[in-house]
């Protein structure tokens, strides 16, 4: 499947029904003239078309280029924002139309029924790991392996690749309409992917290679390193899948093409559920290892055909070589920005498993159960930005700065209000989600309550893993190399391992999740506090007043549910009364806040709805 971005969207042409006499002339006359003067239109429909963008206040009157322009920018910050250019497509070529809110509405509907099919099969994944394989030492062994994808997917594919290639790719895409001589999108593709799958393949040897080491350094309290280590080495073969699948979902995206990328973590599931019970009985928890590689392939495959084709496309009748931009797109000083703030990132789970490792057995799977559930509001939250930032990116290399903050500041609404949604009824209902999920075979009630009430520590850091996720997107956006999110989430890092060292003797695992949602939050403030020259600039101000509307509806939803809760204690009927109820108190008093994210939400659910009703009577 394909989808193709309109040129104008349909509400905006049912709006000039009924205008002032003279205004379709005027607006036909609008759309004739030079190039400029129609990409400029375009650019302008593409911008209004998106849900809702208020009218800056006089402050902020002046243009953003130039505000960038004159700004000093500070010693370890990134140079200013390119001017703006406008991109002029040339003759017979093919480009990425500017996305419509239409599009938007519908890459987002596909993402997002991919990424909750693939979040379900990631929790039938964790029910048949705790069924088969309990919560003892043999889980706590293979989840110290499983260290190894759990960094692969965030350098990979979600955080660290992506930020490097979709603006890389944006970029070329926009040489492309420009009728650069060549392809240049099929230049970056020759000059980085070659380069990059060897790195993958030497890493994966090298992680092999090193096991014994590596889990010494990961958990040296664990009392059966040997299955560790075996564990290890199979899933270190996964690097080199995740890579490439990466490559092709960051190429994919940038072409507004999400189909094939949002169904990649269907397949990885698919490949190690598979895997664990057909191996298992043998193989013991080993199997679940092998399925790691496995999944990871299965990733690749399910994206080839689609890359395949896009890079077949005919951008140009010229065939003179265009790699010099390309090659410099993806420079050295970029890649390595980009995966050292994830490799940053993703380093609080090292932190979490080593002081975890000192503790009783289950420890380890404890933080892992309630750490997977916790994160599925995020993970919910985060499908529109991976829709938009390829638009984000594209709005940067076309030099539309005021496009590119009016998007980074609707996706900051629209995915806390979801977060904070889905964050009260993990809070409120968290023994009868994992009881639901978990509570069976060598998963014991014990299990239950110790793994709900970190579940329930970790969502409070949820918002700054959200708020985290949203911003450093506005950071790598113009394919810029920048150091401060790195620095950011490394006073992050330095607050969870401080916070986490005091707190796990007298709290436990309790204190680990704590030491995360302390750390995280510490990295989404220094990365607002960050927010200008060296960013998409939004207005710091307005959003964090935005912020408390929905925060404020959570905090009250989140107490009605749990009350809620506590007086149905049952599993199934628990969960469905506590959770309607925090559902239902959140949107009342977002609604009445007027969040800006729950009205836009709402809107697109009722016309999402009504074109599917519509659909099915035609």
């Amino acid at each position: 499947m394909r989808l193709t971005p309109s040129r104008l969207p349909r509400g905006d042409a049912e709006d000039t029904k009924g205008a002032e006499p003279g205004a379709g002339a005027r607006a036909k006359a609008a759309t004739r003239g030079n190039a400029d003067t129609r990409a400029k239109t375009l650019a302008h429909v593409d911008s209004d078309a998106l849900p809702h963008a208020e009218p800056r206040a006089d402050s902020d009157a002046r243009p953003y280029a130039e505000a960038h322009a004159k700004a000093a920018p500070r010693p370890d910050s990134a140079p200013p924002l390119p001017a703006a250019r406008t991109a002029v497509p040339a003759p017979g070529v093919t480009d990425v139309a500017p996305a419509s809110r239409g599009f938007l509405a519908k890459a987002t509907l596909i993402t997002a029924v991919l990424t909750a099919a693939g979040a379900v099969l990631g929790l039938a994944r964790d029910q048949a790991l705790a069924r088969l394989f309990g919560a003892g030492s043999e889980t706590d062994a293979f989840l110290v392996a499983w260290t190894i994808p759990e960094f692969a997917s965030t350098l990979l594919i979600e955080d660290g690749l992506a930020f490097a290639l979709v603006p890389a790719f944006s970029l070329a895409l926009a040489r492309r309409a420009q009728g650069v001589p060549g392809d240049p999108v099929r230049a970056l593709v020759g000059s980085t992917l070659p380069r990059l799958s060897l790195a993958f393949v030497a890493v994966s040897a090298l992680i092999a290679g090193t096991a014994p080491y590596l889990v010494e350094a990961l958990a040296p309290g664990l009392p059966d390193p040997a299955l560790a280590v075996d564990c290890t080495r199979l899933t270190a073969v996964c690097v080199l899948g995740f890579g490439l699948a990466g490559y092709c979902s960051a190429a994919l995206r940038a072409h507004r093409r999400f189909l094939a990328p949002a169904a990649i973590y269907v397949a990885y599931n698919v490949g190690i559920i598979t895997a664990m019970f057909v191996l298992g009985g043998q193989w013991g928890v080993r199997s679940a290892a092998v399925g790691v590689a496995v999944g990871g392939a299965l990733m690749v495959v399910v994206q080839l055909p689609s890359f395949v084709r896009e890079l077949r496309r005919k951008a140009s009748a010229v065939e003179e070589p265009a790699a010099g931009d390309s090659e410099r797109a993806v420079t050295g000083a970029l890649v390595a920005t980009v995966l050292l703030f994830a490799l940053c990132r993703q380093s609080q789970t090292l932190i979490e498993r080593f002081l975890a490792s000192t503790l009783d057995a289950g420890a380890i799977s404890h933080l892992n159960y309630a750490q997977k559930v916790a994160q599925i509001p995020m993970t919910l939250s985060m499908m529109l930005c991976t829709v938009t930032f390829p638009v984000v990116a594209r709005a940067l290399a076309d030099g539309d700065v005021e496009r590119a903050r009016n998007r980074v500041e609707r996706d900051l609404a629209l995915a806390t209000c979801v977060l904070l949604l889905g964050a009260s009824v993990v809070i409120a209902c968290a023994p009868q989600i994992v009881e639901l999920l978990f509570q069976r075979g060598a998963f014991t009630a014990r299990d239950t309550a110790a793994t709900a009430d970190v579940m329930r520590v970790y969502a409070l850091g949820l918002l700054g893993q959200t708020l985290t996720g949203v911003l450093v997107r506005s950071y790598f956006s113009a394919a810029r190399p920048s150091w401060y999110p790195v620095v950011a989430m490394a006073t992050g890092i330095v607050a969870t391992s401080w916070i986490g060292a005091w707190t796990v003797g007298p709290w436990g695992v309790l204190g680990i999740a704590a030491a995360n949602a302390s750390g995280i939050t510490v990295t989404a403030v220094v990365l607002l506090a960050g927010m200008g020259p060296r960013s998409v600039p939004i207005r710091v101000r307005r959003v964090l007043g935005e912020l408390s509307k929905p925060v404020r509806a959570a905090v009250i939803a989140t107490v009605a549910g749990t009350f809620v809760a506590e007086q149905v204690p049952a599993a199934v009927p628990g969960l469905a009364a506590a959770g309607t109820t925090a559902v239902a108190v959140f949107v009342l008093l977002a609604w009445a806040l007027d969040a800006q994210g729950v009205v836009p939400a709402l809107r697109s659910v009722r016309t999402l709805t009504r074109r599917l009703t519509h659909g099915r009577t035609r």
